[in-house]
């Protein structure tokens, strides 16, 4: 299974604030943080130390997106942030990132295994998609 973390963050957010995010949304629905694939945020991020700092602490890239190619997924999104949109120009950084990434890597559609957590100084969601779908369908 691709799994991708979507990240949105305030300026200068720490690394360790990011990773405690992480860490905890991870540790609630179960997955190890190896399983991840790659990180997501938007384009105005792409130069955040903190989610770069993250990026090499997970061994993973991180792969940001314009405010316009996120907006696409607005009516995906479990849910939608005035404050984000007034900053950004798209209604959830997370999970909109989160979807973008996986739906490149993978080239299938993907869906939000966990919705928007939410701390003092970021949003997190993770997507995925399978790998293999035939791996969940019965056979006769």
């Amino acid at each position: 299974m691709t799994l991708v973390v979507g990240l949105g963050c305030q300026r200068d957010c720490g690394v360790q604030a990011l990773l405690a995010l992480v860490d905890s949304a991870l540790a609630e629905a179960g997955i190890d943080r190896q399983r991840i694939s790659a990180l997501a945020s938007i384009e105005r991020k792409q130069a955040e130390p903190g989610l770069l700092a993250l990026a090499q602490i997970l061994n993973v890239p991180l792969l940001c997106f314009s405010a316009a190619h996120l907006s696409a997924y607005e009516d995906r999104l479990s849910h939608k942030s005035a404050v984000a949109f007034a900053h950004t120009q798209c209604h959830g950084v997370a999970e909109s990132a989160a979807l973008a990434l996986v739906e490149h890597l993978a080239g299938a559609p993907a869906r939000l295994l966990v919705t928007r957590r939410k701390s003092v100084q970021a949003t997190f969601a993770l997507a995925g998609v399978d790998a293999n779908p035939d791996n969940h369908r019965t056979r006769s």
